[in-house]
């Protein structure tokens, strides 16, 4: 069986289970692209979730308490996008740090994500493909699928790296936006083209939209 199929036999959005409980936070920040859900442990940024209006909110921190082993400490307003008082102050700090930086990115100061992240919701060679993503395509470039194949060791693994793509718990900070198509196209996203032409244009790959 191929990577590929291998892969693509996997439910992309459940994961691996995580069986020791992680105290974790989570908030909403409004951005030009919507609202986003960042969530944090200890350890950094955990997730981030597209497009976090109040039921997709709801349904994401449902399935990160399954997944983390706990209920969210401190609870998050998602109205404010800052969290509550520090029950447990250094996911709390990551969050505070990860919406700062996520902000700035937004407003063009940010060109390099200097987070703490939390791989433990990725495994394998999607956490492999990811880690690679984030550490060698940097802010306004971009890169194929085939040729991020290539860079981890995997040739004939082209479309796994595309289901990684599409599996990416942290999207944005993890620029899988970045990843595109040999041919010039931009190929899928998670969070749906129409973000995705956003965030490449704001970095300056694509022209900014008329409208």
């Amino acid at each position: 069986m191929t990577i590929a199929e291998r892969q693509t036999q996997r439910d992309p959005h459940k994961g691996p289970e995580r069986r020791d409980a992680r105290a974790w936070a989570w908030a909403v920040p409004a951005t030009p692209i919507g609202p986003l859900l960042l969530a944090a442990t200890d350890e950094g940024l955990v997730q981030v979730v597209f497009h976090a209006a109040e039921k997709t909110a709801a349904e994401a921190v449902a399935r990160l308490t399954r997944r983390l082993g706990a209920e969210p400490t401190p609870a998050a307003s998602a109205a404010s996008g800052t969290a509550a008082a520090p029950a447990a102050p250094r996911c709390a700090e990551q969050l505070a740090e990860a919406i700062r930086q996520v902000e700035s990115y937004f407003a063009e100061d940010t060109k390099a994500f200097t987070l703490s992240l939390d791989w433990s919701l990725t495994t394998g060679f999607n956490r492999r493909v990811l880690r690679e993503l984030a550490a060698h395509v940097p802010y306004g470039t971009v890169v194929g699928y085939q040729d991020l194949a290539d860079r981890v060791g995997e040739p004939g693994g082209a479309r796994a790296v595309g289901v990684a793509m599409g599996s990416n718990p942290l999207p944005v900070v993890v620029p899988c936006h970045r990843v595109v198509e040999s041919d010039g196209g931009i190929g899928g996203f998670g969070g749906g083209l129409e973000t995705k032409r956003s965030l490449l244009a704001l970095e300056g790959v694509l022209p900014q939209p008329l409208f």
